[in-house]
């Protein structure tokens, strides 16, 4: 069996450009969550696509960026006193969170150009590629709306705003990985059985359920869920907060106003973790029935990260609430998040092998 990748040639050329920017977002995920659990979002305080790549490099344009940020919400409501050396260590989380965006543009920009000059992209690719453009355009353009509702009247962004904006991200994460995967990995050469159908079904579910649970984890972030409830297995010193009991609770207004109470924030943190333990099982059952049936080694080793992954976050999960005392433990956070798109991206892996068995023909004697 051949490997759809050429060992030569323009496909294994195109193969490592797509899976070099599938890389470039995951880490720029990554520096996203530094950005957010540092509280760095805010510390630039205008959106200048040309300009905005000179970071400040004189005392005196330091000075002039500070006196910016000295003007924010945030500043005033929470960092009050805070010193220019200090002010600079979330200046430059936030500029390279940027950076690496446009640096990625040039990634994207410089070989295509060459690669359409070449005529190895078909019409096919093409497509998909300007709507990997169009995706990036939104993520950008979100980005700044998230940050924006931060400079107003509330010293943090909006956690819905931040939602959206991590989730357009993976989509555009998870979309670059899917067409990226024919020029890597190969067919399973097994007849489309009742099995391999049911498999897909299964994992398309775990799909939905895992991106709803990142939705509900950006939640967390945003709404720094983790430090009200930072016990584990009881929220306290009971398994349902009191809160969610009490129906005049559910409200538009107490979701939308989450910060006047603990309603919203005990309520997302119960789902998120409820939604793990129901995943966990999930991908326990999936295990389970793959390895009894398959008869694919790749579909049976992909299962076995996919639990060992899976296992692997739920740990990392229970360890940044227990140390969520005073403050969110920064590497334990943004190990989370990174290993929550790892996860989604082995489930997209497992789909795509299984959206692509071949039928063989079958003889009648």
């Amino acid at each position: 069996m051949k490997n759809n990748i050429k060992s030569k040639g323009p496909n294994r050329v195109i193969g490592i450009w797509l899976m070099i920017g599938v890389l470039m977002i995951f880490i720029q995920i990554i520096v996203g969550g530094i950005t957010r659990l540092t509280g760095s979002g805010l510390s630039i305080t205008e959106w200048d696509i040309v300009l905005g790549t000179i970071p400040p490099l004189t005392d005196s344009k330091w000075v002039e960026e500070f006196e910016k940020y000295r003007s924010t919400p945030q500043y005033e409501q929470i960092n009050k006193g805070m010193s220019l050396s200090e002010f600079k260590f979330i200046y430059w989380w936030e500029y390279i969170h940027r950076f690496w965006a446009r640096l990625m543009g040039l990634v994207f920009i410089i070989p295509f150009l060459f690669f359409v000059y070449k005529k190895w992209i078909d019409s096919k690719l093409m497509k998909q590629l300007l709507t990997v453009v169009v995706l990036a355009g939104i993520v950008a353009s979100f980005g700044w709306v998230m940050v924006a509702s931060g400079l107003q009247d509330k010293p943090w962004v909006s956690p819905y705003k931040l939602v959206m904006h991590l989730s357009l991200a993976l989509v555009t994460f998870g979309y670059l990985l899917w067409i990226s995967m024919p020029f890597w990995f190969k067919k399973i050469e097994q007849p489309m059985s009742g099995f391999y159908k049911k498999s897909k079904k299964l994992l398309i579910i775990l799909l939905v359920a895992v991106s709803v649970q990142i939705v509900l984890g950006g939640l967390m972030s945003g709404m720094r869920a983790a430090l009200f409830y930072p016990t584990f297995p009881l929220m306290h010193s009971s398994y349902i907060p009191p809160e969610i009991l009490q129906a005049e609770n559910w409200t538009i207004s107490s979701f939308s106003h989450w910060y006047e109470g603990t309603f919203a924030v005990a309520a997302v943190q119960f789902f998120h973790r409820n939604l793990g333990y129901l995943i966990t099982a999930f991908v326990i059952f999936i295990a389970v029935m793959v390895f009894r049936k398959s008869t694919d080694k790749r579909l049976s080793l992909g299962v076995s990260v996919l639990v060992f992954v899976t296992l692997t976050q739920v740990l990392l999960g229970i360890i940044t609430l227990l140390l969520s005392v005073g403050n969110i433990p920064v590497s334990w956070g943004v190990i989370h998040q990174g290993v929550a798109v790892i996860l989604l991206a082995v489930i997209f892996y497992l789909i795509y092998i299984l959206s692509h068995v071949e039928e063989k023909s079958v003889k009648l004697n």
